[in-house]
C-alpha cells in the first residue's frame, strides 16, 4: 500500500474506535448473533481478487465487531470486565506495526527491557524478594500451565502427581493439572465451606493420605478471588501448611491480584508473597487489552529450570549475562511485545490514577452490597470481596424453584433488551446473579441503575410464581 493509502485506512480505524469508545456508555452492554445469521453475511470462500481497503474495513465494522460483549462498557457487570486504557490500545497498535518478537534480547532489546521493568514492578506490589521473576503472558491459562510446569520440575517430575484446589478454582487450573500429566483422578478438588474458602483440615487430610498410598503432592492452588464470589483463600495459612509439607504453592490472582497496589488490597491478600508462584492478568483490573497476564515466580531459576532448552538455531541470541531470553521463561518463542501497553499506560497516567481506579471498584462493590442488603426484593448471597457481588431476586414467599425461575427471567431480559449486562453463577446448587465491578468509568449511577432494573424486572419475574 502507499503511504498516502495507508493514512486514510489508519485514519478511518481510528476515528471507528475513538467513535465506539465515546458512545458505549448508550450502547446495549452485548449483542449477539446466531450462526446462520453471520454464514449470510460472511463469505466462506478467500476471495481471488481483493477489493478496496475502506471497504473491508466497513464491512468488518458492520457484520463483525459489533456482534460481541462490550467488555469494556460502563454497566457490563457480567464475568470478570476488561476496560483498556486508550495508551494501552496504541501501544498494540505500534507494537504489531513495527513487528515486535519479544522472543530473546537479541531480537528485541528494547521491549525486553521494558519486560524486565514491569515484572519488577508486579514484583514489589507482590512484596516479592529480589530472588523473584516472571513474564508476561497471553493469560491466567497460560501462567497456570508455566506455574504447575514449574512445580513439577521443582518436585523430581515425579510418576504420580497430584495437584490440589478448591471446589471454586477456576477451571483453568484443572487443565492446566491436565496439560503437564496429571491424572485426572489425581486432580484433588477440597471442599469449600460457607464462605466459599477452601477447607484447609480437608486439603491436610488429603495430602497426607496421598503420600501413604505412594502419590507425590506436587501443588496446591489457592485462589486470591474466585471467579464466584470473590472470595479469598487462607493464603498466610496455605504457605505455612505447603512450607511445612514441602510443596509447592500457586495462588490464581488473575483478577483479584491487581488489587494490591491498594492498601485495602495489601490488607486482604496478606500472605501472598509467600506463595512459589501467582498468576494474575493485567488486561483485567490492571486495563489493558487483551492479551496480557502475568507468571510471577518466588525464585526465577525456577522458571529457566523448567524452560531453558538449547537450540543451535538460536545460539546467536545469547547476549551475555544479564540479559535474559523470555523464551527461557515460558511456552512461547514468538512473543507479542506485552509490556509495551502496560509500561505506556503507567507513564501516562501515573500509579496514583491506576490506584484509584482499582479503589473505586472496590468502593462501588460495597455500595452495591449495601444496596442490596437494604431492599426488600434482593437478597445477598456471599459478602461482596474483591468487586464481585453475588445476589437474587428474594422478595419472600417463594420456593427454591420459583426463585430460580424468576432470576432466570430476569437475567435473560438483562442479557437481550437492555443496557446493562450482568451474569450468574452458582453457589452450593443456588442459582445467583452476580456483578464484577471493575470498569474504571463505571460510576454509582451505572451500578444504581442496574440494580433498579433488577428489581424492576424482578417484581414482574415473581409475578405468578
Amino acid at each position: 500500500m502507499t503511504p498516502q493509502s495507508m493514512r486514510q485506512l489508519g485514519a478511518a480505524a481510528m476515528d471507528l474506535l475513538i467513535e465506539r469508545i465515546s458512545g458505549l456508555g448508550d450502547a446495549h452492554a452485548w449483542d449477539g448473533e446466531f450462526r446462520q445469521a453471520l454464514q449470510d453475511r460472511l463469505p466462506l470462500a478467500p476471495p481471488e481478487n481483493g477489493r478496496p481497503a475502506e471497504e473491508v474495513l466497513n464491512q468488518v465494522a458492520r457484520d463483525v465487531l459489533p456482534f460481541a460483549a462490550r467488555l469494556d462498557h460502563p454497566r457490563f457487570f457480567g464475568f470478570v470486565p476488561s476496560s483498556p486504557t486508550w495508551p494501552g490500545v496504541v501501544a498494540d497498535f505500534l507494537a504489531a506495526g513495527f513487528n515486535i518478537n519479544s522472543c530473546t534480547w537479541l531480537v528485541s532489546s528494547g521491549t525486553s527491557q521494558l519486560e524486565l521493568i514491569v515484572v519488577d514492578w508486579m514484583r514489589g506490589w507482590l512484596g516479592y524478594p529480589k530472588t523473584a521473576g516472571g513474564l508476561l503472558t497471553s493469560g491466567g491459562s497460560a501462567a497456570s500451565v508455566e506455574a504447575l510446569v514449574a512445580a513439577r520440575e521443582a518436585a523430581g517430575h515425579p510418576q504420580s502427581p497430584t495437584i490440589y484446589m478448591s471446589d471454586q478454582s477456576h477451571g483453568a487450573l484443572k487443565r492446566a493439572a491436565l496439560v503437564v500429566g496429571v491424572r485426572r483422578e489425581h486432580i484433588r478438588l477440597i471442599p469449600s465451606g460457607d464462605d466459599f474458602r477452601i477447607d484447609l483440615a480437608e486439603l491436610l487430610r488429603l495430602i497426607r493420605k496421598d503420600r501413604a498410598s505412594g502419590l507425590v503432592p506436587v501443588a496446591v492452588c489457592a485462589s486470591a478471588g474466585t471467579s464466584s464470589t470473590g472470595a479469598i483463600d487462607p493464603l498466610a495459612d496455605m504457605a505455612e501448611l505447603c512450607a511445612r509439607e514441602g510443596i509447592w504453592l500457586h495462588v490464581d490472582a488473575a483478577y483479584g491480584g491487581f488489587s494490591l497496589v491498594t492498601e485495602a488490597g495489601r490488607e486482604r491478600l496478606a500472605g501472598i508473597d509467600r506463595a512459589d508462584s501467582v498468576g494474575l492478568d493485567a488486561h483485567k483490573w490492571f486495563f489493558q487489552p487483551y492479551e496480557v497476564g502475568a507468571l510471577m515466580v518466588r525464585n526465577a531459576k525456577h522458571l529457566e529450570a523448567a524452560f531453558t532448552i538449547g537450540n543451535d538455531v538460536l545460539q546467536d541470541t545469547v547476549w551475555g549475562a544479564n540479559h535474559p531470553n523470555f523464551a527461557d521463561r515460558g511456552l512461547q518463542l514468538s512473543r507479542t511485545a506485552r509490556a509495551l501497553k502496560i509500561w505506556m499506560s503507567v507513564q501516562t497516567f501515573g500509579m496514583a490514577a491506576f490506584r484509584a481506579a482499582v479503589q473505586n471498584g472496590l468502593d462501588l462493590a460495597h455500595r452495591a452490597e449495601a444496596y442490596v442488603a437494604s431492599s426488600p426484593m434482593l437478597e445477598p448471597m456471599a459478602p461482596v470481596s474483591l468487586g464481585i457481588l453475588c445476589f437474587r431476586v428474594n422478595p419472600g414467599g417463594h420456593d427454591e424453584a420459583a426463585l430460580e425461575r424468576a432470576n432466570r427471567k430476569v437475567l435473560a431480559q438483562v442479557f437481550w433488551d437492555e443496557l446493562a449486562f450482568l451474569s450468574s453463577t452458582s453457589l452450593k446448587g443456588v442459582f445467583a446473579l452476580r456483578l464484577c465491578i471493575l470498569n474504571h468509568t463505571t460510576t454509582w449511577e451505572d451500578v444504581r441503575k442496574t440494580l433498579d432494573l433488577v428489581v424492576s424486572l424482578g417484581e414482574q419475574a415473581c409475578v405468578g410464581e
